[in-house]
Parts: structure tokens; sequence; C-alpha cells
């Protein structure tokens, strides 16, 4: 099969491997589409940051580097091995692109998603949504019903949305304020308006971006470069949002989250940092207010599978380009990292042939 494959900063291949083989337990899926993430954009960049260096090895895959890229993908089942049920050949799913030990505190408590040893299909072994097949453990597998795969592909990052708003703690009817208008603080705008949001306030200085914040469920946005963004949020709420997001990974916006947040107030980051931050501790301490962290998903896709079902989240308006494999580098990586501003989403299909 044809799969492409980080080698190293800025070397992306597409590459002959082995066809993968299904064992017991596991699931075979012909990928439909895959999303290009951040974090991938990230390893090409400046990797391998989560990808596994030569002579490191990840300690459940025992791959290093070269790795299988793409997770957030969605297909249709191609083979199933002995035990498997529920699932059969020709049903949509989409992968939580996990692998983790099952043994640790984390996986322990219900919280795998934390697993000591984690590591991401797609970024820590010989599997991954930029390939035109891949092989995971059943438990993975989440089946789409009549939910079409180029959707299914955007279950994983909604996931991470809906993941944080979980965890925020966020009530029906609450005001929230969500800090960059890229594609996971859009996607935090949907799951927000999902959960029944009162007030949703985005905070993004770039004009396209905020053109997206509003079909993405934002009820005000707010340019930083022109207003106080802090001010203008206590004024919106009477006081300060319910709950606060961090979707940038910027030092000055955290502390402008922290700021816009009422006293007992939460700020969720999402962010993934890429430098160790400057936080003002007595911001926090002067107003109790509780800052959380939120990594991707646990046990989150199966609700997000059913809010595109419903169609209480559009998902299309997300989808900005399809590309086919052989794009990935220039129509994929570089189109988002050289025009950030105007894409949410490009879409990978790893066919052949892109239909």
């Amino acid at each position: 099969m044809r799969a492409a494959r980080f080698h190293g900063p800025g070397d992306i291949r597409i590459d002959e491997m082995p066809d993968p083989q299904v064992g017991p337990g596991q699931v075979e899926i012909a990928v439909d589409w895959c999303g290009i993430c951040g974090t991938d954009l990230h390893e090409y960049l400046e990797g391998p940051i989560f990808i596994p260096p030569k002579g490191e090895p990840h300690p459940l895959t025992g791959v290093e580097l070269p790795v299988v890229l793409g997770h957030e993908f969605a297909g249709v089942v191609a083979a199933v091995g002995a035990g498997v049920s529920g699932v059969s050949e020709g049903d949509r799913v989409a992968v939580e692109p996990y692998w983790v030990c099952g043994t640790c505190v984390a996986c322990r408590s219900g919280r795998y998603n934390v697993c000591r040893s984690l590591g991401f299909v797609g970024l820590a072994g010989d599997q991954g949504g930029f390939a035109e097949r891949c092989v995971v453990d059943q438990r993975w597998v989440h089946p789409l019903g009549d939910l079409p795969t180029d959707l299914g592909a955007l279950v994983e990052p909604l996931a991470v949305g809906y993941h944080a708003v979980r965890l925020s703690g966020m009530r029906p009817g609450g005001t929230a304020v969500v800090y960059g208008a890229g594609p996971i603080g859009l996607v935090t705008t949907a799951a927000l308006k999902a959960a029944g949001a009162g007030r949703v306030i985005v905070v993004e200085p770039a004009a396209a971006r905020k053109a997206k914040a509003g079909p993405a469920g934002a009820d005000v946005v707010i340019d930083p470069v022109t207003d106080d963004a802090p001010a203008a949020v206590l004024d919106l709420t009477g006081g300060g949002a319910d709950v606060a997001f961090e979707c940038a990974g910027i030092d000055a916006v955290l502390a402008s989250a922290i700021g816009s947040v009422r006293p007992g107030g939460t700020v969720c980051n999402v962010a993934i940092w890429g430098h160790v931050p400057s936080v003002a501790v007595n911001d926090l301490v002067m107003s109790e207010v509780n800052l959380i962290g939120s990594l991707a998903y646990c046990d989150d896709h199966p609700s997000v599978i059913e809010l595109l079902q419903s169609g209480r989240v559009d998902a299309a308006q997300f989808i900005s380009g399809r590309i086919g494999l052989d794009d990935l580098v220039t129509g994929g990586f570089r189109e988002l990292i050289d025009n950030k501003e105007e894409n949410v989403k490009i879409l990978v299909s790893p066919k052949e042939v892109l239909a």
C-alpha cells in the first residue's frame, strides 16, 4: 500500500509499505478521508515532537522514525479479525486513534487519554490515516451509520472540542469565551453551542477567521487588536464568563482568558504549547479561578457522532479543501502553513485516484 511517512523535519515521503494484517480483535479499514491536524504541521516544521525519534522506539508500538502520519480519519471496514462483533465489512467508521497500556494509573481510573505511555495512531507507529489501509483494535472503531466518511474524518477534531467543553463544567445557558478561531477554537465553539451554552464569545484578530466564528456558533466576535478583550467580555457577561478556553498557546492570550472569567470561573487550556508559558498565578488566586488542561478525548466519540447525525453540529462548514495523497505536502501542509487564516480542515484521500 501507499502511505505518507515522516522521515524528519520537512521530509514527508509517499512510501510503498506492506499491506497491514488484521489480527484477532482487530479491524482493517480502507481509509476514505484523513484531515491534516495542527499537530501534523508542528511535526513537519519542528519534529519529531510526539513522533518517537531514531533510537527511541515508542514503548507500546516499538516503532521509531519514520512513522506513518494521519490521525483524523474515517473509512470503510475492509476486514475483521477473529472475535470482532458489532462491525462488519462495508460499515462506515471513524477511528479513535490511540495506543494505550491499559495498566497505568490513568488507564485504571478511566482516563486513558492521559495514559502514561500514550501513543497516537498516525504519530507513533506504522499505522495511520495517510495510508490506503489501517488496522486498529476494535475498541477504537466507532460506527458512523449513514454519516458520510468525509464528515466522519471530522469526528476526531470535534471530539477535542467536545472533551474540553465537558471538562470545563459549562452548564446549559452558561456563558463562554473562546480565545482563538483556528480549527480547534472553531470546533470548541461548535461544541459549546451544541452543549447548550447561552452565549459564546470568540476572540480573534484575523479577519478570515473572524468570519468563520459566527457560522461555527459565536454570538459575539471580539477583535483583540481594536478592543480590550477581557474588559469587553466582562461587560458583555456582567462580570465575567463562566468558562474560557485558551486555544492559541500564547502567554498574553492565557492572561486574557484568566482575566475574562468570573470569580470562581474556569479557564480550560486546549492548546498544545511550543514553549513554557508564563502565568500570573496571583490572578488565579485573587479570583479563585480554576485553570485546567484538556488533552484530546476520552469516551467522547460516540457523543460527537450523535451530534453530527442529529444535525446539531454542522461539520461540513469546516472542510476547506480536498486533495489526494500525492498532493499532501504542497496542497496540504504548505497550504495550511502559508495560508492558515484561510483554511480550517483540508481532507486527504489516500486512494490512488481521488474521486
